[in-house]
């Protein structure tokens, strides 16, 4: 599939700053696939966070132990 795509001339310097040894097409591909992964990956922690319970989140935090933190995991 082919477009005629402008793009705004205020970035192409930092087109060509950020796409490395990269031809724009394949920045621009690969900025569109980036995008279309996290569009995809919002929606679908909003459907995940739709079927969750707190009540559920609350009995799992309930079932773990009261005991202090192993001195690996001390801040």
């Amino acid at each position: 599939m082919n477009f005629a795509l402008r793009i705004p001339e205020y970035y192409k310097a930092e087109i060509e700053k950020l796409k490395g040894n990269t031809s724009i097409n394949q920045f621009i591909v690969n900025a569109i696939a980036e995008k279309i992964s996290a569009l995809n990956t919002e929606a679908y922690l909003q459907e995940r966070a739709g079927r969750g319970s707190r009540q559920h989140a609350l009995g799992l935090l309930d079932k773990v132990a009261d005991v202090p933190p192993e001195d690996y995991d001390r801040v």
